[in-house]
């Protein structure tokens, strides 16, 4: 079972980047950009979330906050965030717990690369799941919905 668009976000608490610990709830009365992503390090993750992050004004210009979030642990995500520099907290949800929870999971539990939008009230707005994960939703699309909530 997976959540869907008009659906309540999941909440959820992970730790993350810098040593410190993000939940969904505290960025309650914004708008929140999920983007579960397969792996650090890896071709089409880095190009993704490079463009998130070289488009990051964007974002927040329109107070989103942008949360990536894949199985990998605090170090690895804390080796690829500094590696690249990125202006966004990587979450680290090892258990694949919250993967699951918004059916970003595979038949035998590969991540998909997938991009959730949540509205200022928690609700889910819009949701993308890849099949094969070799492209990624471009940032023109992302802002083209956060501008309409």
């Amino acid at each position: 079972m997976s959540v869907g668009v008009g659906e309540r976000a999941p909440e959820f608490s992970l730790p993350a980047t810098g040593g410190t610990s993000v939940a969904l709830s505290d960025y309650a009365g914004r708008p929140v950009v999920l983007v579960f992503y397969p792996g650090d390090d890896t071709p089409v993750c880095t190009k993704q979330l490079n463009s998130y992050n070289d488009d990051l004004s964007q974002f927040e210009d329109l107070d989103a906050q942008v949360l990536g979030i894949s199985a990998q642990s605090v170090e690895s995500h804390d080796q690829f965030s500094g590696k690249h520099g990125f202006g966004f907290p990587l979450l680290a949800d090892t258990d694949k717990k919250v993967a699951a929870l918004y059916g970003t999971l595979g038949p035998i539990g590969f991540p998909r690369r997938s991009v959730f939008i949540v509205d200022r009230e928690g609700v889910i707005r819009y949701a993308h799941r890849a099949i094969a994960g070799l492209t990624f939703r471009p940032v023109s699309e992302l802002v083209g919905v956060l501008r309409q909530l």
